[in-house]
């Protein structure tokens, strides 16, 4: 019904003309290697999590280079903006702003300029200025969740548990789960080793667990 709405109310800006999508990422993938949209607008949460509609922003870009793609946000984070950015998306749109900007925002986009406010700028910036990290790849799917990467970049800038859970507004008992979780997916067993493997260096094997 959301993209329902949309699309009647952007179809109503004689500028644009409209196709609205599925809902399968099968049939989407076709529509848009068939149609080949100048801009596509994707909902960064599909389904239960943000990393599918990351995922279909990748699959969009590979089906059509030419196509330019805004993620649409349900809250300005962090994490979602620069992994929207990281997908290859041309720019991010949080859904508290005024509607009418949207347009604008596709326009922008459209003339081949990024769309991003200064606050979601700042957290671009900050990531590219951070250590480069593996893009922890497994079998052309991403091998952590978006937020697990969060937890291991705060790791590799060596803050602690509690430091990490301040940052990310999560309690310590779920950074631990998060952390546990990483070791287990990336085979390392601490978090010396988790950065090791984040930096793309080569990792002994110990035991020592989250602390």
């Amino acid at each position: 019904m959301s993209t329902q709405l949309l699309v009647e109310a952007l179809a109503r800006d004689a500028q644009f003309c409209m196709i609205e999508s599925p809902s399968s990422g099968p049939a989407l993938f076709s529509l848009v290697k068939r149609e080949k949209p100048h801009v596509a607008v994707v909902s960064a949460k599909l389904g239960e999590t943000h990393a599918r509609g990351f995922e279909w922003v990748r699959e969009i870009r590979a089906q059509s280079p030419s196509t330019r793609v805004i993620v649409l946000l349900d809250a300005s984070e962090r994490s979602s903006v620069v992994e929207a950015f990281r997908a290859g998306a041309h720019g991010v749109f949080c859904r508290t702003e005024p509607f009418r900007l949207l347009a604008k925002c596709i326009q922008c986009v459209h003339q081949g300029q990024v769309w991003v406010n200064s606050t979601e700028l700042h957290y671009v910036l900050e990531a590219l200025a951070k250590p480069t990290l593996s893009n922890f790849q497994s079998n052309g799917g991403s091998l952590l969740s978006a937020r697990e990467i969060d937890v291991v970049r705060c790791v590799a800038e060596g803050l602690t548990n509690r430091e990490v859970a301040q940052r990310l507004k999560l309690t310590e008992h779920t950074v631990k789960n998060y952390l546990f979780r990483i070791f287990d997916k990336l085979g390392v067993s601490s978090r010396v080793e988790v950065v090791l493997y984040a930096l793309g260096s080569t990792v002994p094997h110990s035991a020592p667990v989250p602390n």
